[in-house]
């Protein structure tokens, strides 16, 4: 089993790159099955999710071409199999996205009721009361959902509640139905408008993505597209936020600073410099965090997948903060697990109420979902000596080379899965530290006696009895 082993204490510096949103390439890579035709679709993160998606649409029939790791082409026009199996998607949630797509294109489908990470009820009836006011058919029986139609028709339709899941759904079926739809207290998160856009290049005809009513008018086919992700606005602010934690100093590129303005005012509000260019937001964290109180809400307020990450510095904070989740009622799981590494913190309810701490000191937890499991990452780089962080299948679901980017900022962070390599890493941070030691200290030779050895000598012998022990 994999883990993430890391030792603590270096300020995080320079710049990062942001992938594409995952979110977005979910329903986007699903939306493209809607023509026969080919389509391209580049930005895409190479992440756990995007691939067990694209291995069940493989399954179904449809062709996939991986041109490198961030861009496939994608052609539905061979899908011999409208019922999705339960073991190639049972790991992620966004398999409801096939729903819509299959029932918009064939007036049919069947998928399994979706999985993903565990932090509380994610209820599909809305998702359900969109595609029968469309005039499908639909029921639950055996594990999957089943929805078929004669014909899909517009309609206007009210979300009870602000669904990400069901907007993008009702949208993708509802853009080839006939006549005229209209959802209302729809959706207004980025990925929800990227969406729109793809199947508006692929000739759909939808207008208001990014407002609460969303008009759709029904076209009779879709043809093929180029499109290019927008980038993940979460990927962003875990680094945003590990750059606070850190005390450090981090330029995330390739990003859309208006989809990060709810974590950048919390970051300025508990202490950090936050400049905006036009692709790029830089953070820099030169002193104590200050506390704050937070409350998750959909888009445009702070987003519930950052929720982890800024309690994280918040229990570093000088005071007492507060942080109200009003999306999932089961996503402070890993606030034991933070308690472990010295966090004090009480949960009641829907709220937790934090004391901040001095500092995080190293130990061994566990990852209770995806951005749990980062901001659990972003804790132990900011903690006194070694932290063991087991479970990481959940981060690699939606971060790509998440250890890799986080070493090029300086973390001393390894992705381990043997005793060997955890005594490896730990010999290697020992002997940087050695380094940095002798480097500080390079010793004079007093008059008349033989000098010692520099610095360079000390570095060279070190390296040698290291690479020996290894």
């Amino acid at each position: 089993m994999e883990q993430y082993v890391i030792k603590g204490g270096n300020p995080l510096a320079g710049e990062v790159e942001i992938g594409g949103a995952k979110n977005a390439a979910l329903a986007i890579l699903a939306a493209a099955i809607m023509t026969d035709e080919t389509v391209l679709v580049e930005n895409l993160p190479d992440v756990r999710d995007i691939n067990v998606l694209l291995n069940a649409m493989t399954e179904i029939g449809v062709r996939v071409e991986r041109l490198d790791r961030h861009t496939a082409k994608v052609n539905g026009g061979l899908i011999g199999d409208l019922s999705v199996e339960y073991e190639s998607i049972k790991r992620i949630r966004a398999s409801y996205y096939l729903l819509g797509a299959l029932l918009g294109k064939y007036k049919r489908a069947q998928v399994p009721l979706p999985g993903g990470c565990d932090i509380g009820t994610r209820p599909i009836d809305q998702h359900l009361k969109g595609f029968r006011a469309l005039g499908a058919d639909v029921k639950i029986e055996h594990g999957f959902i089943i929805a078929e139609a004669e014909h899909l028709r517009g309609s206007h339709i009210y979300l009870d509640v602000v669904s990400v899941g069901a907007t993008i759904n009702i949208m993708m079926a509802a853009a080839m139905a006939e006549g005229g739809t209209v959802i209302e207290n729809a959706a207004k998160e980025p990925h929800v408008v990227d969406v729109a856009n793809f199947l508006n290049s692929m000739g759909a005809n939808i207008k208001g993505a990014g407002t609460d009513v969303i008009r759709i008018r029904g076209v009779e086919a879709l043809h093929q597209t180029e499109y290019s992700i927008i980038p993940d606005q979460i990927e962003a602010g875990t680094f945003m936020f590990a750059a606070a934690v850190t005390k450090g100093d981090v330029t995330v590129k390739n990003v859309i600073p208006k989809h990060l303005e709810a974590t950048t005012a919390k970051l300025s509000e508990i202490g950090c410099e936050v400049k905006e260019f036009d692709d790029a937001v830089r953070v820099v964290c030169s002193k104590g965090l200050k506390s704050t109180n937070v409350k998750t809400l959909p888009y445009p307020g702070f987003p519930t997948d950052m929720q982890p990450q800024i309690t994280v510095a918040l229990a570093l904070a000088n005071g007492t903060s507060m942080v109200t989740e009003s999306i999932f009622e089961n996503r402070f799981k890993y606030v034991d697990e933070l308690a472990r590494m010295g966090a004090n913190i009480r949960v009641k309810g829907n709220n937790a109420f934090i004391d901040g701490v001095s500092r995080y000191t190293g130990a061994q937890i566990c990852t209770p979902d995806l951005r749990a499991g980062a901001a659990l990452v972003i804790a132990g780089l900011a903690a006194e000596g070694i932290t063991m962080i087991d479970d990481i299948h959940f981060i690699e679901r939606g971060y790509e080379r998440f250890e890799e980017k986080l070493q090029s900022l300086g973390a001393q962070i390894e992705k381990i899965s043997s005793e060997r390599e955890l005594q490896k890493f730990k010999l290697k941070v020992s002997a940087d530290r050695h380094f940095s030691v002798v480097v500080d200290r390079t010793p004079v030779a007093p008059k008349g006696k033989k000098p010692q050895m520099n610095s360079q000598d000390n570095q060279e012998m070190s390296r040698q009895r290291l690479e020996e022990t290894c």
